[in-house]
This record gives structure tokens, sequence and C-alpha cells, in this order.
């Protein structure tokens, strides 16, 4: 690869004006005077940063939403069912929460709307599913009585459906890839509920693929995983450096906005605490055999019970690995956070779209929900994801809501919990700090120096260039 010189860059956050040259895929110097190269670029004053990594999406279900019907806007199961009337044949809609409804979605009303149309409404936590009774027919599940699917119900429904050819569902994602480094990201983890190491090995062989993948492994896979000799952190064979080995994907509960995140305290009206999907014993058992072959768990906790639980398991295997989302935290529990090798997986869009949710469901508890200041007070270490197609991928947006604690007029929620800048730039860069030689060259160059932007001004940040090993993925006016 010819060498390139991006001259008059901007060095990080408030830094100086310097010249960067990049050879054989890393940084080999950054000078106050232009060294010779093969290719010079002159970025005029754009901040060159660390690229972005979204360390939590699922990215079939993500390149899918961009091409489904938006519900995000519905206020009523009435309205979610009106967004879809104008569609023809089998419909899928994304994106409802229904945690605030006043009413109730049930099957009888897509019926009733639009007879014997196949018809399939996803929530925005993808923990829920909304079927019509043809679209029930269509999984096997026509005597379901409400049509409304939740957790392991859901996810059965929603892999039964028929999938577009696979060679378009990869040229979706592909695209998806090159969207994302138009705004700075340069790799993903990928949750997808999917053999993902054989996936992303097929598309980087087949589609120009534009970040790195991190390709996690669901926990019915782990076995598979294991006898194909899979470990954390290893590059994939054949894909160019693109792709390595991720954790193994585990749930202990649900999620807020379907009540199945699982609590200390009940949820409002009712005696229930969430859903317990994975036990102690099974949890410990699981993550153990994980850790025996040098797979790192990652383990799906929302609810404030469902991270102790988490919790205790990583400190009765003793293993590295993840916890995922930790969205309410026991005050006792935040210090447990900090051991070493345990990331937190937090997706900082999540607190401004849920906080009304939140504030009904989890009333009085609030204080210590999406708590990420006081996450990093306790010594934990973060890494900032999407969840997309939960929310976009996008990370400059969750940046903004870690740093504002809203996304729109209102308020800032809990500002107690925001984080600087700096912090929520490094959790977006896999902990990457500053533009040092010898490091990856992968890279984003910003027009404005992201120092000197108010929250809502870096949710349009202009991204000019982004580099992957040295490798344009996207450049812009320079």
């Amino acid at each position: 690869m010819p060498s390139l010189l991006l001259r008059n860059a901007r060095i990080g956050l408030r830094g100086p004006i310097r010249h960067v040259l990049i050879a054989h895929g890393r940084i080999e110097e950054v000078s106050t005077e232009p060294p010779p190269a093969d290719e010079s670029v002159d970025v005029r004053g754009g901040t060159l940063l660390p690229g972005l990594w979204d360390a939590h999406v699922h990215m079939v279900q993500w390149a899918q939403a961009r091409r489904r019907v938006d519900l995000s806007g519905a206020r009523s199961a009435r309205e979610a069912v009106d967004l879809v009337l104008p569609h023809s044949g089998f419909t899928v809609g994304y994106g409802f929460r229904d945690g605030l409804w006043p009413d109730v979605p049930h099957k009888s009303l897509l019926h009733a709307a639009a007879p014997g149309r196949k018809i399939v409404m996803v929530s925005n936590d993808l923990h829920t599913a909304w079927f019509s009774p043809a679209a029930l027919a269509a999984v096997g599940m026509a005597e379901h009585p409400t049509g409304v699917l939740r957790e392991r119900d859901c996810y059965t429904a929603m892999a039964a459906l028929p999938q577009p050819p696979q060679q378009e569902l990869d040229r979706w994602v592909a695209e998806a890839t090159t969207a994302a480094a138009a705004r700075g990201v340069v790799g993903l983890l990928d949750f997808e509920f999917a053999d993902n190491v054989a996936d992303w090995s097929r598309r980087v062989g087949e589609q120009r693929v534009d970040v790195r993948v991190s390709c996690s492994i669901p926990k019915d896979r782990l076995e598979e995983a294991i006898g194909r000799g899979l470990r954390t952190g290893d590059p994939v064979a054949g894909s160019g450096g693109l792709l390595e080995v991720g954790p193994v994907k585990m749930f202990v509960d649900g999620s807020l906005n379907t009540r199945t995140a699982y609590c200390d305290e009940p949820y409002p009206g009712t005696d229930a605490r969430g859903l317990l999907e994975t036990s102690p014993d099974d949890l410990h058992d699981t993550m153990s055999l994980a850790g025996e072959h040098g797979i790192q768990p990652a383990v799906h906790a929302i609810g404030d019970l469902a991270a102790s639980i988490a919790l205790d398991a990583f400190e009765r295997v003793g293993c590295p690995g993840r916890i995922e989302h930790a969205q309410l935290i026991r005050p006792a529990d935040f210090a447990r956070f900090a051991r070493p090798g345990l990331v937190a997986g937090v997706q900082p869009a999540h607190a401004p779209d849920d906080r009304e949710v939140a504030d009904l469901h989890w009333r009085g508890r609030t204080h210590r929900a999406f708590a990420y200041a006081d996450l990093l007070a306790a010594g934990a270490v973060l890494e900032l994801g999407s969840d997309a197609p939960v929310a976009p991928l996008d990370p400059w947006d969750g940046m903004a809501s870690a740093i504002a604690r809203t996304d729109d007029e209102r308020p800032a929620w809990h500002p107690e919990q925001a984080i600087p800048l700096e912090v929520v730039l490094s959790s977006a860069c896999r902990g990457r700090r500053g533009i040092r030689p010898g490091d990856a060259a992968d890279l984003m160059i910003t027009a404005t120096d992201p120092a000197g932007l108010v929250p809502a001004e870096l949710r349009g940040i202009e991204v000019l260039g982004t580099l992957l090993g040295g490798r344009w993925t996207h450049r812009h006016r320079i």
C-alpha cells in the first residue's frame, strides 16, 4: 500500500497542527515538517482522531431496519396500525415503544384493519414482536392468543420469517458498513444471533466491507465454536485482518420497555420483577465452559438484580469479559464493575430514549439508572455502543447523549451522570487516546474540533474522512 501523508491536521482535541505519515497500515510519523510520501492530502486544519468503534450492534437487523416501516413515532397501538396500513403485501415495521401506550397491542387490531395481511411489528428494543393472524400462521404459531410475542418467543418467530436472498442481505449489510464509515466508524462488535464468523467471512470475501468486525458467538453455538477452536480476540483466517473472534453472548434478563428486565423491586401495579432468562448456576456453568476454552462471555444484564447475578458469576469464574447494558445497578455493585478484565458495554442513546419509561417503571431508582459517571468513578471500563437498530449506528448520537443526558429540548435527565467529551471519545474508540506513531491507522478526520462544539452540534458533526488501516473508507471535501 502506498504511503499517505495527511498535511495540516489538528492532532486530537485542542491539539496542534501537524503532518502525519501513514505507511504499512500504521501511523509512521507525526512531525512539524512534511516528510515525503507517495500520496499527500491537505486536510486544512481538520481534526485527526482515532476511529470510532460501535461496541454493540445487531448488524443484519440494522441493515433490515433501514428498509422497514418506521414505527418510532407511534404513541399508541392504533397509531402503529395506521402507520403500516398504507403499505402492501408482507409488511414489517420497526421501532415501536409500548411502555407508555394507553392501549394494548393485539392481533385482532391488525386483523380488523387489514384482514388476511401478513404484518409484523418489531419493538425498538427487539424484545417484542407483534404479529397479525396471517403472520402468526406463516411461522406456525396460529394459535397464539394475542399475537404479541416477547423474549424467546419473539426471537423464535422472527427467525422463522422468510428472509431476503442471502446475497441481497449481504449487500445491505455491506452498504450499512459504508454508511457507518461515513460517521467515522472503523469497527463494530456484532451481536447478531447467527454464525457471525462464517457470515462475516463470506461477506468480506464477496463484498466491500468498510469496518473491522468482532464476531460474537451466540450461546447456543458455544460448543460448536469450541470444536472449531475459536478463541476471543483471535484473527479470523482469510479475512485480511478485518475480522476477529468476539465473545459468547448470553442473557440474564430481558429489557426495560418489555418490563422483563430482572429487578429487585416489582414493576408498579404487579408482583412481577421481570424475567430471569438464565439461572445463576447455568450462567456460571456456561461462563466456566467458555472461559476454559479461551472464549470470553458477554452477559446481557439490564435490571439491577440481573447485573448483580452477572457480577456474581464473573467473581466465581474469575474470567475477563463484558456486561452488556448495565442499565440499573444496585448501589453496592458499582465498585464490583472495577474488577480487572471486565468491560461495561453501555448505550448512552438509550437514556434519553427510555427516560419516561424508566421514571414510570423504575420510580425512585433512576438516580442509579444509566449511571455512567458513577460507574467511571468506581473504576469501571466503559465501551460505548448503539445496540443498533435500537438506536442508530452513529456513535456521535450516543456520545452527545452521554455528555448532555438529553437529545432534545427536555432538560438533562440526571445530569450528575454526565461524562466529559474526552472520556466519552475514548470509550467510543476502544480506549484509544490521541494520535501516536505505531498505532493502527484506523482514523477519522472531522471538519471541526469536537472540543469546541456543544452536544447538539456533535450529533451533526461533519466527518471529512475515515481511514481503515490507512485505506480510505470515506472521503469528503478533502
